[in-house]
């Protein structure tokens, strides 16, 4: 890359890779936990916030908003927002005093999304002062947008799976995401490695 503007239209090889891998671990998240796509938020700082965006707006499904924090649109040139999600909420966060991803480049992927993409649903907001970095009031207002898009709903409780309904290699693959491997080590039974998934989901251990 030789220039900013060239983020816009530059092939930003594996992106689509990394595009359908974000893709898969929301899928499998769904089917995980019951949680309706339109309970999800993508959120990313820099490059972060570009393979959200990315990848938010050509899902299948709508997601309940997307976030980025001194973001752009990457590779505007193969980036077509899929029908039906052209009104999903994007909060887009930039310090006008960015040296990375200069606050130019904020205002042309507001201008790709807005004018030439088609969002109806888009949110620039700027921080005086404001580096490659996130402050608290940038934080705060998030939380704002978050709380805006995710309003309470007990219909949309997330569902495990029964400990006891699950295999050996469900319930090693939750303690091993929930950081305890080693306290399940030389365990034997498949009772023992419920009792753990148990403990940890009631907060026991």
């Amino acid at each position: 890359i030789t220039g900013w503007d060239e983020r816009f239209n530059q092939e930003c090889k594996g992106i689509e890779e990394s595009q359908a891998k974000l893709a898969r671990i929301l899928r499998k998240e769904h089917e995980r936990t019951s949680l309706p796509y339109n309970r999800m938020v993508l959120a990313g700082f820099s490059q972060g916030g570009a393979l959200s965006l990315f990848t938010g707006l050509q899902l299948p499904q709508m997601l309940a908003g997307i976030v980025m924090m001194s973001s752009y649109l990457p590779a505007s040139d193969k980036f077509n927002i899929t029908e039906g999600l052209h009104d999903t909420p994007i909060f887009h966060c930039h310090g006008i005093a960015d040296p990375v991803v200069l606050y130019r480049i904020a205002l042309k992927t507001q201008e790709l999304l807005t004018t030439k993409k088609g969002s109806t649903n888009y949110q620039l907001k700027t921080y005086s002062g404001l580096g490659h970095m996130v402050s608290p009031q940038e934080l705060a207002d998030v939380q704002e947008f978050l709380e805006e898009i995710l309003p309470p709903d007990d219909t949309c409780r997330i569902r495990l799976k029964d400990p006891s309904n699950m295999s050996v290699k469900e319930l090693k693959a939750e303690l091993k995401k929930a950081g305890l491997s080693k306290k399940a080590k030389g365990f034997v039974e498949k009772s023992e490695f419920i009792q753990l998934v148990q403990a940890h989901r009631n907060g026991t251990l």
